[in-house]
């Protein structure tokens, strides 16, 4: 089963976007004098999540840097996550739409087989993070998400990962943007939910980790760049809803507007971002974001010993 891209937003997609950002304005501004900072973090949301440099760092840190005061114990960075669900939904909808045909038995036996094997393979991958996620909420929100120190480090180590991987010798330096799932398998599936599992860890990026364990389990590029792409939607629609219902007492009637202007960022921003990911790796490799990840890593540190975080 072979998966294109949709590379640009049709009319009445952006007027849809447009629609949809405009209501959020409407009745987050009026009430809400931190509205632009809730516009930033949206940003930071839609890009990071699908580049393998950790949304929740840069979130949790922007967030410091921007002295925002709405982030509700950890559950505005969390919540509009679920922006960013919405965005592979809506960039893979033709897509998705085919497979849930073919799941349920229509089309030829390839193309069923392969649907099949592919959410079967999903459930697998996501079932290792949401287990350990669920078992230790409170400790990652309440000790990892306050140490800058730790996602420094985090990230510094998952970007000479990328640049090992890379240097390895074992991919190929270039590929098309052509994703094919017939090559999954359940146990690349759990190699890739095993590796998922260590983006509990804030610094470490959820994108970044499955991309890295798709591309350890055998799959190329593009094929672990989608296969990330589409496990986030159980992976962080159910996060974003079990935090939801955990912190229920915590949210107070005016931080709902909040949430739905950071998620419509994140759905729009991520939108693009996907289409321009996929561009990018159908030519590069992912040494780009290894020294990225690695200079940020260390400008932590740097602003972490001079007191700015």
């Amino acid at each position: 089963m072979r998966v294109q891209s949709i590379t640009l937003p049709r009319s009445g997609l952006f007027i849809g976007f447009s629609v949809l950002l405009a209501f959020s304005l409407l009745i987050t501004v009026p009430a809400n004098p931190d509205w632009w900072q809730i516009v930033v973090l949206g940003i930071v949301q839609g890009i990071t999540e699908w580049l393998p440099i950790s949304s929740t760092a840069h979130l949790l840190l922007i967030s410091e840097l921007l002295n925002y005061q709405g982030s509700i114990g950890g559950t505005f960075e969390i919540a509009i996550q679920f922006g960013t669900v919405c965005s592979v939904l809506i960039f893979y909808w033709r897509d998705l739409l085919t497979q849930a045909n073919a799941v349920i038995g229509r089309g030829d036996t390839l193309t069923v087989t392969t649907a099949r094997t592919l959410w079967l393979g999903i459930i697998i991958a996501f079932v290792p993070a949401a287990a350990v996620g669920l078992l230790a909420r409170d400790f990652i929100k309440a000790v990892l998400f306050e140490s800058p120190l730790l996602m420094a480090t985090t990230l510094i180590i998952g970007g000479f990962i990328f640049l090992w991987i890379e240097w390895n010798g074992t991919r190929q330096t270039q590929t098309t943007a052509t994703v094919d799932f017939s090559n999954v398998s359940y146990r690349r599936a759990l190699v890739v939910g095993i590796a998922q599992t260590f983006a509990l860890i804030p610094g470490v990026s959820r994108s970044g980790a499955s991309i890295v364990g798709g591309l350890l389990a055998g799959f190329d590029r593009p094929t672990a760049t989608a296969f990330s792409f589409y496990l986030a939607i159980p992976t962080l629609g159910l996060a974003t809803l079990v935090d939801l219902i955990g912190s229920l007492d915590q949210i107070q009637s005016g931080d709902w507007g909040r949430l739905l202007l950071g998620a419509t960022v994140a759905m729009i921003v991520g939108y693009g971002c996907i289409g321009w990911l996929l561009r990018y790796i159908a030519t590069h490799n992912f040494t780009l974001f290894g020294y990225y990840r690695i200079i940020a890593g260390v400008l932590i540190i740097g602003a972490v010993a001079l007191g700015i975080l």
